[in-house]
């Protein structure tokens, strides 16, 4: 693979996502696929009601067709496509419901855990088969080896139900997600490079371009939300490539933005119950930046160059 490839991929990405906007955000406005907004979230963001949702189709579609047309259809890309569009079915069902019942509830939380249980041991049970899967992982910056043995199946399910939920958690602000997601795609693009498993660098470059494409309509102020079926999808490629390079462990650090995005939340959970005051002023801790008097462009801005070092990090922490 050379740099002419890995670019025309990016482009690809781009170019099919560009296009698609200009296709799908017209048929969800049709469809009258209007986000309801949390009425306890924040004030500003009721303003943003009846923007259209759904909109991980655009970059989805581009990732479809953009692996297509680099002719990369490996078994790994099966694997990942299993994991980015099964996570993402389940986010489309849950944003139609929520469009169909006009309000913030689509899938119960245990509905959603289920199904998402059923895709995580899936995508074990292929990896596994592409003998690409050991239960001895590589500690990053370490070099110690830890052997997971019987408890690798609970830790693996726990990683990919974990990582997917925290990218969710993500998608609150105008571009959030979109750009934290860019900067992780482009590090697990030189990853994968570095290894030479180069349909992986492939995937992670068509996805980028999408998602690129795809910011060109979700930056402040959004002219449509990657919805949970965008989401989902995300948090699936990123677990799925982390778990193909055998990177699990690594995912708190390169993917740090969204565990601390879950982190928040489970925090503020906790801590709510137990004493019955609140850490932060609204979780996830994006919306803690707003109460504070961040506005999106600052908060997304800070939150992607905080992923940039994290994922720069973790670089030197593998080579």
């Amino acid at each position: 693979m050379n740099a002419t490839t890995g670019f025309m991929a990016l482009f690809a990405g781009l170019i099919l996502s560009l296009i698609g906007g200009k296709i799908f955000i017209p048929m969800l406005h049709r469809l009258n696929a209007g986000q309801s907004i949390r009425e306890e979230g924040p004030q500003s963001h009721l303003s943003k009601a009846g923007t259209p949702t759904i909109g991980g189709v655009i970059f989805l579609a581009a990732l479809l067709i953009g692996t297509l047309l680099t002719k990369n259809m490996t078994y790994e890309i099966l694997i990942l496509f299993v994991s980015t569009f099964g996570f993402g079915l389940v986010g489309f069902i849950d944003d139609y419901l929520k469009v169909v019942h006009k309000r913030n509830l689509g899938f119960t939380a245990m509905q959603k855990l289920i199904a998402q249980i059923i895709i995580a041991i899936l995508l074990y049970v292929l990896v596994r088969q592409s003998d690409q899967l050991t239960t001895k992982l590589l500690v990053p910056g370490t070099g110690n080896i830890w052997d997971f043995g019987v408890f690798f199946i609970p830790f693996i399910i726990f990683v990919v139900v974990g990582t997917v939920n925290s990218v969710n958690l993500t998608d609150g602000l105008d571009g959030l997600s979109s750009s934290v997601t860019v900067i992780v795609m482009l590090f697990f693009a030189l990853v994968s490079y570095k290894l030479e498993r180069f349909s992986i660098t492939l995937f992670c470059l068509v996805l980028t371009g999408g998602l690129l494409g795809f910011l060109h309509y979700n930056k402040y102020p959004a002219k449509v939300f990657m919805g949970d079926t965008g989401s989902l999808a995300l948090g699936g490629a990123v677990v799925g490539v982390a778990i193909l390079l055998n990177l699990p462990i690594l995912l708190p650090i390169c993917c740090g933005i969204y565990f601390i995005e879950a982190l928040s939340v489970i925090i503020q959970v906790t801590s709510f119950k137990l004493t019955g005051k609140r850490v932060f002023l609204m979780s996830p801790i994006h919306h803690h930046f707003e109460q504070k008097g961040m506005n999106e462009v600052q908060i997304v801005g800070l939150f992607s160059g905080i992923e940039l070092v994290l994922c720069i990090i973790s670089y030197f922490l593998i080579f």
